[in-house]
């Protein structure tokens, strides 16, 4: 499901997720345009310091995901132990506890907020010549089949 470039309905269609699919994990894949052939986990989602605003103009009231919730929400998934542990030949990728303050992180955190932290967030860069669609679509498998096993792991 592709998310729109807005905080709010991002948000609803996020919150959407959870109620109707109830998914033992969410994972979200969001454009880091600036990153040149590096795929970033991202660990934790951040409450507030949302100002930049989104496609419609708009930005959170008080720059906050969620009145209520805590300052920061960590994924149940240890993205520092799935990315010791997983490698892609051909892309470097690296483990982060920031993913900015937009709506890649607003996502996130609202994602980790309605699913109890079970949710993961990728930062991936931009197509290119050496990097094909088809090639991205096989490491984010790679990555997504080592958070399903946690998940496996976490259930036993």
């Amino acid at each position: 499901m592709q998310l729109p470039v807005v905080y709010q309905k991002a948000k609803e269609q996020v919150f959407m997720i959870w109620k109707t699919l109830q998914p033992l994990l969410s994972v979200h894949i969001g454009l880091a345009s600036t990153a040149k052939a590096i795929i970033i986990l991202e660990q934790c989602g951040k409450n507030k310091g949302y100002q930049e605003m989104d496609a419609c103009g708009f930005h959170p009231e008080g720059g906050c995901c969620m009145l209520d919730g805590p300052e920061k929400i960590e994924s149940t998934i240890n993205m520092k132990t799935l990315w010791k542990n997983i490698s892609v030949e051909g892309i470097d990728i690296i483990f982060s506890r920031d993913a900015g303050r937009y709506i890649c992180d607003y996502t996130y955190y609202a994602s980790l907020y309605y699913g109890n932290g079970r949710a993961a967030f990728i930062h991936v860069p931009p197509l290119s010549k050496s990097l094909t669609a088809d090639f991205l679509g096989k490491a984010l498998q790679t990555i997504i089949l080592g958070m399903l096993k946690q998940c496996g792991e976490e259930r036993e």
